[in-house]
């Protein structure tokens, strides 16, 4: 079975290398061994978001006398959440199936395994084996939850954010073990649906890669909703021999026992570069990661790698746009190296956050002179219609140029509006020209609009 490129791994890395492969003339075949979609489909972006609007819909309701709406007591059916999310899910993974038909691309279900000659190995669940050429090969395997040494993984009471997504019944208590995107989400829909969160953050601010002022509202906000957060802050152990967890933190004051059903392991994800052949033809890995150049190819030619298994961030958005870089590079095309530093990065607990750029110390590192304007949503017309005050946008420029450096949100629906500054930031916009772009009365947008205002002293609205 010869092709001109086979994709190993169905995420949305593979499946989008694929069809847009497909969509440039190349005769393509994609491997999975487990589910079309691959984590983010099934395990990941989508299902988890199915959980959080449960979660959203819940509190809306809970809430419901503020927006002068009586209702009688709302009870959630876990059981019914979870299977909402699956449903999703799979609704999800046979849209990548119609696609992968509409594009006549060769869907091979097993375990890929790359060979030295342009070749790929692929085993199926039936133990039965066949090889596969072809002249290009993707490797797009992904990620999976990281194991910590002293947090062993048993899948029941210690877990990974998989068994987060079907536990059979809701925990009464649960520790979270890390504050970045994942832990966060998990950490807002297990409290709002009704356990008791502690999240427990080894640095000193929770979702430590945003900007400070964003950790600190989160820290507040989340707060507010009862889960307890511990900065600064280790597990040491977990006791799981009796009915529960006994949870060992060191603290900055010394050792604290929490004592919980549940510890969801947060941790990060580690990169899935074992047992797929790099060894046998000669690719090269560092730091747990495969060696590519800006277009993806490895250290061995005709072999490429895109997604988690490479350098930069671990997001689905990035996994895509480097596999489509990847074949229409391939392909002849002209096209410009991906530029990582204008990639949005999005958090999905309540209030959102979305950021993209310098944060004001990462700006400041990096020797620029700074205008800052920050706008809260506590001064905006349709966030108080809203009844989501929370939150704030904060811009910053470069004081010499107007260059847009970064953008920090925190609030209701703001990962609907960092794309305004990732296409003005590829744009090269300016503050000036920011601010007179007139926004939509009332939105949540306009925020955008006043913070830029704010940097150069011409906000209207503080």
């Amino acid at each position: 079975m010869n092709y001109d490129l086979i994709v190993i791994g169905s995420g949305p890395g593979g499946y989008v290398t694929a069809i847009r492969a497909s969509q440039l003339g190349f005769k393509t075949a994609i491997v999975e061994r487990e589910s079309l979609g691959g984590i983010c489909l099934n395990w990941g972006c989508i299902p988890t978001k199915a959980l959080l609007k449960s979660a959203q819909v819940f509190e809306y309701i809970n809430h419901a006398a503020d927006y002068g709406i009586t209702t009688s007591e709302a009870k959630a059916d876990f059981e019914a959440v979870v299977k909402r999310s699956r449903g999703v899910a799979d609704g999800m993974s046979k849209g990548v199936q119609f696609l992968m038909k509409k594009n006549k691309i060769d869907v091979i279900m097993g375990t890929g395994k790359v060979k030295p000659g342009n070749k790929v190995e692929v085993k199926g669940a039936d133990g039965s084996q066949k090889e596969l050429t072809a002249k290009n090969i993707v490797i797009a395997t992904g990620a999976r939850s990281r194991e910590l040494p002293n947090l062993k993984q048993d899948g029941k009471k210690v877990i990974g954010y998989r068994q987060a997504m079907v536990l059979p019944q809701q925990p009464k208590s649960m520790v979270v073990v890390g504050s970045g995107a994942i832990g966060v989400e998990f950490a807002y829909f297990y409290a709002t649906m009704g356990t008791k969160v502690t999240i427990v953050e080894f640095m000193e601010n929770i979702v430590p890669v945003e900007d400070e002022d964003v950790s600190k509202q989160l820290l507040r906000s989340l707060k507010k909703t009862g889960i307890e957060i511990m900065t600064s802050s280790s597990v040491e152990s977990v006791d799981t021999s009796g009915e529960g967890c006994k949870v060992q933190v060191k603290t900055a004051s010394g050792m604290q026992t929490i004592e919980c059903d549940i510890v969801l392991s947060a941790a990060g994800v580690v990169a899935n570069i074992e047992n797929i052949g790099l060894e046998e033809v000669g690719i090269k890995t560092d730091k747990g990661k495969i060696v590519v150049d800006e277009y993806y190819n490895t250290s061995v030619k005709g072999y490429y790698a895109i997604g988690d298994v490479v350098p930069g961030q671990a997001l689905a958005h990035v996994a895509s746009a480097e596999g489509i870089l990847c074949v229409e590079k391939l392909a002849g095309m002209h096209v410009e190296p991906l530029d990582y530093n204008n990639i949005p990065g999005c958090t999905y607990c309540s209030p959102e956050i979305a950021s993209v750029g310098y944060t004001e110390k990462a700006a400041k590192a990096a020797g620029y002179e700074l205008k800052i304007g920050k706008f809260p949503f506590s001064a905006s017309g349709k966030a108080s219609a809203a009844g989501a005050k929370d939150g704030f946008v904060k811009l910053i420029f470069d004081a010499k140029y107007g260059e847009l450096l970064g953008a920090h949100m925190i609030g209701a629906n703001v990962t609907e509006m960092i794309a305004e500054i990732v296409v003005a930031r590829k744009l090269e916009t300016t503050g000036h020209e920011m601010i007179k772009s007139v926004h939509p009365h009332p939105t949540m947008s306009e925020a955008i609009m006043e913070a830029a205002a704010d940097a150069y002293g011409e906000v209207i609205h503080l």
